[in-house]
């Protein structure tokens, strides 16, 4: 078997264990649909997301693969990976101990809504790497990359991280919880962090960045920052 492959299928299935057991360990039960929708809408996206890329664009699920704050290159960046990684799993635990708990449980129609936003963040997501092949998971410039002006690029210059600002949103009401909500506001001056410090890079290494980011002013919401 092609070792990228070998890689994707291990990264994978262990990812996959992570997941049930961060969810299922602190709920303290098997008994918990919203784990058990959230778990497959949540790897039936990314896995979609995977066999798309190993069909389509190899050197792009390359660059993907290679996440991690082991990754990257600048020592910010390593923080930030690191926060972003732990914000992810303090997403999924808190709303597993909230229903362990019962403190602030949603609507089931509620919990539905979240894994919709669920599926429209990756295809949001999706719909950015179609038209930047370059998007690698860690901030490094190709020798042979472009600035991309098209698609949602025309409209944001990081719609990557407003894709994952909605993840963080659809995340807890899959999972069941109304408290975990109110900790957004704690990720986004780290995913603000990560924007700016990938701005500084991008205008430093990557020729023609300048120019792009003087016709598209909006960083993350259009008409708005």
């Amino acid at each position: 078997m092609d070792p990228l492959y070998k890689k994707v299928i291990a990264q994978g299935v262990a990812g996959m264990a992570v997941l049930v057991a961060f969810i299922f360990l602190p709920a303290g039960t098997w008994q918990y649909w919203q784990g058990w929708l959230f778990v497959a809408v949540f790897s039936l996206s990314t896995i979609g997301f995977t066999v798309h890329l190993a069909l389509h664009d190899r050197p792009l699920l390359e660059r993907r693969m290679n996440a991690g704050p082991q990754h990257e290159k600048e020592w910010p960046q390593k923080i930030i990976v690191s926060l972003i990684i732990l914000a992810f799993f303090i997403f999924i635990i808190l709303p597993a101990l909230d229903h362990r708990f019962g403190v602030s449980p949603v609507p089931a129609y509620m919990s539905l809504a979240g894994n919709i936003v669920i599926v429209a963040s990756f295809l949001f997501i999706f719909w950015v790497l179609k038209v930047n092949s370059y998007a690698a998971a860690n901030i490094s410039v190709a020798g042979d990359q472009k600035v991309i002006d098209s698609g949602p690029y025309a409209h944001v210059r990081h719609p990557m991280y407003a894709g994952a600002l909605w993840l963080f949103i659809g995340m807890p009401l899959a999972l069941g919880s109304w408290l975990t909500i109110c900790l957004l506001p704690l990720v986004l001056p780290v995913l603000i962090w990560r924007l700016l410090d990938e701005e500084k890079i991008l205008r430093r290494d990557l020729p023609g960045y300048n120019e792009y980011a003087s016709r598209v002013r909006h960083r993350l919401i259009p008409y708005v920052w």
